[in-house]
């Protein structure tokens, strides 16, 4: 690429108010609800349909602080806002936390990418199948913003037409309007051990996997700085966003409680595939299998942008390296992107040798991570509100006590779900890199320090 395309250049506003809000539910609708709801429905029965709620009542109070702080400040994406609230420490340790939490979804997402086109092509192997899911999403984040946006805008509006028709279909077969019902319609959600066959502490249990199904909300975060009219379109899109998802999860777990036994969904392939099958659709398997590969790409994509954006974010701050702050003149941060295409890489190629536990030790880490990134959005919001120069024209209601109600939800959640089950390798590596973070947070202070002090004295 030649010098001359390359400069140290803000991030462009061309993301539409469209683009911003499919953005958010492309991060939101992908593995989450077509894979991980099978995880979520072994852990608590049909009553995860109260943990999915509960997720969407926390959602909302998020949403409500972000959209509030981004009406006051308009310039300024999540890792700016943490930074204004409580300085670099803090900000450093959220913004490469998110950084990991995203690569290590996106590095999932292309591998179940790979693994879905394996149902079409299973004399190729995983890794090449995955290698070409990769190239293609880091290409398409290569180009100018605006064309990101109107691409992930298509891709989620595939996942969503086909979460809409499974709606619409299962409720139809649920309530008794085809041939194809039950001869007891929703008779799997009182049976087999009762709506709640693990009590309380399997709704509260499954709550650290809503909390990552829910992960991608903050995307919207990120996008601030390259969204028009933020000030009118942010409240507006937020709103939209959380009933959206917060339907797109509990009707269609309500359906799949109700059309087969919670204790029979399998882990190998998605309870949205099962249900088809059970109902007797011609063709289900390879419909399901597009909108899975669909929804994985789609949620990679999002990945490689926020992965992207949060690093230019860092390198802008001091906190990483000053050249990934460097964008074309589409503003688009190259660099950024090419270092996190090359993370990927090793991601995958590690994933690869060891399938069965690498993925799943992945999987553990981005529930805990996005818990703290939106804990760190409710401390930031209370921290900023009382120093507000102008009064927001959206703000959250009854604060400060609606958003101290976010922050015990989700410390009640992250430390229940680490210490119910005993300490896994998901908890330990969370910890230890949260340990390391806090580490490197003070040695790059330091150096950030004495360099500003060796600035002053120069001149």
């Amino acid at each position: 690429m030649k010098k001359d395309q390359l400069k140290k250049d803000q991030l462009k506003k061309e993301l539409l108010p469209r683009h911003v809000q499919f953005l958010a539910l492309a991060g939101m609708i992908g593995t989450g609800i077509f894979k991980g709801s099978g995880d979520t429905l072994g852990i608590a029965g049909p009553g995860v349909i109260i943990s999915y709620l509960i997720g969407g009542f926390l959602l909302l109070i998020v949403m409500s602080a972000l959209a509030e702080m981004a009406v006051v400040y308009p310039n300024l994406n999540v890792q700016h806002l943490v930074h204004k609230a409580f300085g670099f420490h803090f900000s450093f340790v959220v913004g490469w936390l998110y950084w990991i939490n995203w690569t290590l979804v996106t590095i999932v997402e292309i591998l179940a990418a790979g693994s879905f086109l394996q149902f079409w092509f299973p004399e190729v192997p995983l890794w090449l199948l995955s290698l070409i899911c990769g190239a293609l999403i880091v290409g398409i984040n290569c180009f100018q913003v605006k064309f990101y946006g109107e691409l992930e805008f298509w891709f989620a509006s595939i996942k969503i037409t086909a979460l809409v028709l499974f709606i619409l279909i299962g409720g139809a077969v649920l309530f008794g309007f085809t041939d194809l019902s039950p001869t007891t319609p929703m008779q799997h959600l009182t049976g087999n051990g009762g709506f709640l066959p693990h009590g309380i502490s399997g709704v509260l249990n499954a709550c650290l996997i809503v909390m990552f199904s829910y992960g991608g909300s903050e995307l919207i975060g990120v996008a601030i700085s390259e969204t028009k009219d933020v000030e009118k379109v942010l409240p507006k899109v937020i709103k939209g966003v959380v009933w959206r998802v917060v339907v797109f999860y509990v009707l269609p777990i309500l359906i799949i409680s109700g059309l087969i036994p919670w204790n029979q969904v399998s882990g190998q392939e998605s309870p949205f595939v099962q249900v088809m099958g059970a109902i007797g659709i011609p063709g289900a398997a390879h419909i399901m299998n597009f909108v899975l590969l669909t929804a994985v790409l789609s949620a990679a994509n999002s990945g490689i942008f926020a992965t992207s954006r949060t690093m230019f974010s860092l390198a802008e701050k001091g906190e990483a390296p000053e050249f990934l702050k460097t964008t074309t003149k589409s503003g688009v941060p190259i660099f950024a992107i090419v270092l996190n295409g090359f993370f990927l890489l090793i991601g995958a190629f590690l994933a690869f040798l060891a399938p069965g536990k690498v993925i799943g030790y992945m999987m553990t880490i981005p529930g805990f991570t996005v818990i703290l990134l939106w804990l760190s959005i409710c401390l930031a919001q209370l921290k900023l509100r009382p120093t507000y120069k102008t009064v927001p024209v959206f703000k959250v209601k009854l604060f400060p006590i609606t958003t101290i109600i976010g922050i015990v939800g989700l410390l009640m959640i992250f430390f229940g779900s680490t210490f119910s089950n005993g300490i896994s390798v998901g908890t330990i590596v969370c910890f230890s890199t949260l340990a390391i973070l806090i580490v490197f947070s003070f040695i790059k202070g330091k150096s950030l320090k004495n360099n500003k002090g060796s600035e002053e004295q120069a001149s």
